[in-house]
């Protein structure tokens, strides 16, 4: 119903395919998009994506945003997504956006981010885009282009493990690399 201009999980899943059940040889894949080459490598049982970094810049942010997902952010800033801060990972699992709200507006191709600091890691997040059938998304590679050099400058680090603490949950783990990001994690047919 939309097209994304970067998909983490395409990326992924056609990564672990070649790997895991077209018996590609080697180590690492180059994907080209329209985001610009794209690399995945396998370590193991980890696939590491090798993506742009979006790193956001302050934004006074849509009223019917912020209405629309609700709580108290401490920040709006924007990349391709809107990224809002929260104080807490409470206060990121106790969001309820109002989907039909959200619906009104065309964030083409991007959606909205929200995080804070994790109880159990860096960061969590969730990832919401108006307009798609799949409303929020469980685990967004592309969104982490963002988050990762937002909380590597906020933290202090480049090495970073994050949480995206949608219903299903995904587990990654980020370094910035500048104008690049890396994001490993699992994944299962």
């Amino acid at each position: 119903e939309i097209e994304m201009d970067l998909c983490g999980h395409a990326t992924l899943a056609s990564a672990h395919v070649l790997f895991n059940h077209l018996d590609f040889l080697g180590n690492r894949i180059q994907f080209e998009s329209e985001s610009g080459l794209l690399y995945v490598e396998r370590n193991g049982d980890l696939l590491t994506l090798n993506f742009p970094a979006r790193p956001p810049e302050l934004n006074p942010g849509l009223p019917i945003v912020l209405e629309g997902i609700g709580g108290k952010p401490e920040e709006v800033l924007l990349a391709r997504d809107y990224l809002l801060v929260y104080p807490s990972e409470k206060a990121i699992l106790e969001l309820k956006p109002n989907e039909a709200l959200l619906a009104q507006i065309n964030l083409d191709p991007g959606g909205i981010i929200a995080t804070a600091p994790g109880e159990d890691c860096d960061f969590v997040s969730r990832f919401f885009t108006p307009g798609a059938v799949i409303f929020e998304d469980p685990v967004t590679g592309s969104a982490h282009c963002t988050l990762i050099p937002y909380w590597a400058k906020r933290l202090g680090k480049n090495r970073l493990h994050a949480i995206q603490v949608s219903e299903r949950k995904g587990e990654l783990l980020g370094e910035y690399l500048g104008d690049r990001v890396s994001i490993s994690g699992r994944a299962t047919t």
